[in-house]
């Protein structure tokens, strides 16, 4: 499982790459934005509304794995300092080199960690990866 800042080290270590599923390559000053939620019924995501408006530090990637499951992408037409435009992927996850890797950008400020939607999004991998929970799930 990957939080926010996960993808800001290792840049010349490729397999951490494309585990993590993408690199920072900036980011605005904190700010409101929404993001669109994909996919209800995955475990990290199905307590959130289809949009998700939250105040966060909001990365822009680079070197996207194209094998990443898109969850959630950010909307950069709620906020200033997007680069990824419409692309532009913020909860993701996939299988990778025999296991299941999980990230997501939110987390940079304290709410984070006190807002229920981000705690329930982490709670929700935790027992989807980390515990098993099968891959029918998703």
């Amino acid at each position: 499982m990957g939080i926010h800042s996960a993808a800001d080290t290792e840049y010349h270590w490729p397999w951490y790459g494309k585990l993590v599923g993408g690199y920072f390559e900036s980011h605005p000053a904190v700010q409101k934005a929404s993001i669109k939620v994909y996919n209800t019924s995955h475990p990290s995501t199905k307590h959130l509304p289809e949009n998700w408006e939250r105040t966060d530090e909001w990365y822009n990637y680079i070197s996207l794995n194209p094998d990443i499951n898109v969850l959630a992408s950010l909307d950069e037409d709620t906020y200033e300092g997007g680069k990824n435009g419409d692309d532009h992927p913020i909860i993701w996850y996939h299988e990778y080199d025999g296991g299941r890797a999980f990230y997501t950008g939110v987390g940079h400020t304290d709410e984070s960690y006190s807002e229920l939607g981000s705690f329930r999004t982490f709670i929700g991998w935790y027992f989807m990866g980390c515990r098993g929970g099968g891959s029918g799930l998703y």
